[in-house]
């Protein structure tokens, strides 16, 4: 039986595991793979802590080399290879040697493209000055580390305010030094919505690092004493030793464009869920696709690592005859941030709202709960703010964005799985999880959420939410039910006080044809309060989350982020 010819055009994530699980799968297949770099397979989510001095050693970056590629696979690697060309008809790729500069071919039976994203590259004058970085390679990394030593680098300009941009802002501040964050939109990760955001950029502003929101950078000059002047759209000008670019990626796309494969509405290369493009012969994985979101069920592009090396496994299957398929993404992810995690899964409230799907077909709701990571009676319990966003109609879980110093990505991580089973709110009440109290609570997090989330389903209780409490109409009382020096240390404006120790002997003094919005701090002695009001013949309703989420919402939307009191 003739080999089976298998090329796989780029490493890192995708590729590389395309290239290795076929191996395992077809032990007589010819397997090459062609890297225009000089590494076939490295952790670049992990540059920004190599930046920062946390991974001291350059080749704790390496997840495979070519030496291992070929004793423990038998699979060839060709590094400083750039596939510059694919003749269709003929099964041929053209590949140029960068380290001799020749150029030669090869031919296919399939053809796995990898080629992954590159930096976007913002129109800004002087992006490409020296001392301007893209982070995206070990290399850049390694230009970034010797900069800062070479030049005892005191500050930088990050213009970006997404992963990376916070990744690096962390890890240069570590560094010693000062660091300004520039980003155009009006709050840090813009995917996000931005009540879950505020945490984050708090600790930026307690470490010192000065953010600027909705801020626009006009060009990058060098500066006479050395350095260079990032100069924003107001004449503003922040001085820097560097400067990081972090503005997002974009699929690399040009060798599917000119061999004339078919791309999809957002740019990438569209594959279908046995990860084929256009040419059956030829597949493609990782940052370059454009996949499904179960959630949406629009097309998206995803520069993630988990899900390219799950592409890269189904596209080795249907090469090797097995009748696999992609089921699409959700978006699962997490950034760190000094002590803080900010971990997500499924579509924000914003994303579902700018696709037009939070009313129909959906039907979303969210709430909001700000349970403790583990027993609170257990020393060192740390708050995880969360806010699961729902369908109001079945209780189909939709998404989640959980934030805290300890316990929100396990917490993530549950209803990720659970979202992937199409599981719903009341399959979160009964989640049986680990259960001991340095570890989590009787009622964990993940079965709060879905306890509050189901009350709201069937109808035990109707809440409001905090952009409600700006201006609530005027048929509806504000009822603060905390006690007497919670609401003396802030509350919300024209709040009526009655403890809810006291309510139901004070009940007289609620009126019966306006509604009532009950709110205590995190939500849960309102939720009660309201239970109890609508059984008296009340209009009641609970504010979800209560006065935290409110101040949340208030300093992230209403007033802006600004550092903690």
């Amino acid at each position: 039986m003739k080999k089976k010819r298998i090329c796989v055009v780029g490493g890192v994530a995708g590729g590389a595991s395309c290239a290795a699980r076929a191996r395992r799968l077809d032990e007589n297949a010819e397997i090459i793979i062609f890297e225009k770099g000089p590494f076939v397979s490295f952790a670049n989510c992990g540059l920004p802590y190599y930046v920062g001095d946390v991974i001291r050693r350059e080749e704790h970056l390496l997840v495979a080399t070519p030496e291992m590629f070929r004793q423990r696979f038998n699979i060839e690697v060709r590094l400083h290879s750039e596939v510059v060309g694919i003749d269709r008809d003929g099964r041929r790729i053209s590949v140029r040697d960068h380290q001799t500069g020749r150029e030669y071919e090869e031919t296919y039976d399939a053809l796995v493209l990898s080629p992954g994203s590159s930096p976007v590259r913002p129109p800004i004058e002087g992006v490409d000055l020296p001392g301007v970085f893209f982070l995206r390679t070990i290399p850049d990394s390694r230009a970034i580390r010797n900069l800062i030593e070479e030049r005892d680098a005191g500050s930088a300009v990050i213009i970006g305010g997404g992963y990376i941009g916070l990744e690096m802002a962390e890890n240069l501040v570590r560094r010693g030094l000062r660091v300004t964050v520039v980003e155009m939109q009006h709050q840090l990760m813009p995917a996000c919505d931005p009540e879950m955001v505020l945490p984050l950029h708090e600790v930026l502003v307690q470490k010192g690092v000065d953010v600027r929101l909705g801020a626009h950078v006009e060009r990058i000059e060098e500066a006479a004493s050395g350095g260079m002047t990032v100069r924003l759209r107001s004449g503003e000008g922040i001085s820097a030793s560097l400067v990081i670019v972090a503005v997002g990626v974009r699929p690399e796309v040009q060798l599917a464009r000119e061999a004339g494969l078919h791309l999809g509405p957002l740019g990438g290369i569209r594959v279908n869920d046995r990860m084929q493009t256009s040419d059956p012969a030829i597949y493609a994985v990782g940052d370059a696709v454009e996949v499904v979101h179960v959630v949406t069920g629009r097309q998206t592009l995803l520069a993630l690592a988990g899900p390219a090396n799950r592409q890269g496994r189904i596209a080795a299957d249907v090469i090797c005859g097995r009748d696999a398929r992609f089921r699409g993404v959700q978006g699962t992810a997490v950034v760190g941030l000094f002590d803080y995690a900010l971990a997500m899964t499924g579509p924000s409230e914003k994303i579902l709202k700018s696709l037009g799907l939070w009313d129909e077909p959906y039907g979303c709701e969210k709430i909001y709960l700000h349970p403790g990571h583990h027993a609170s009676y257990y020393p060192g319990a740390e708050t995880i703010t969360m806010k699961l966003i729902f369908s109001k109609k079945d209780g189909r879980i939709l998404g989640l964005q959980a934030v805290g110093k300890k316990g929100a990505v396990r917490r993530t991580d549950v209803i990720a799985m659970a979202l992937q089973k199409g599981g719903t709110v009341f399959d979160l009440e009964e989640a049986e999880l680990c259960y001991a109290p340095q570890f989590g609570s009787a009622k964990d997090p993940v079965n709060l959420a879905g306890m509050i989330a189901a009350n709201v389903v069937r109808g035990d209780v109707d809440i409001v939410h905090a952009e409600n409490m700006d201006r609530p109409p005027e048929n509806v009382v504000v009822l603060d039910v905390r006690e007497p020096f919670e609401f003396r240390r802030g509350h919300i404006p024209g709040a009526v006080h009655i403890p809810l120790g006291v309510l139901r002997q004070r009940m007289g003094e609620l009126p019966k044809d306006r509604e009532i919005w009950a709110y205590c701090y995190v939500g849960q002695r309102s939720y009660v309060a309201a239970r109890a009001l609508r059984q008296h013949g009340f209009q009641a309703k609970n504010l979800s989350g209560g006065y935290r989420s409110y101040e949340m919402w208030r300093r992230a939307v209403q007033d802006g982020p600004s550092a903690p009191a």
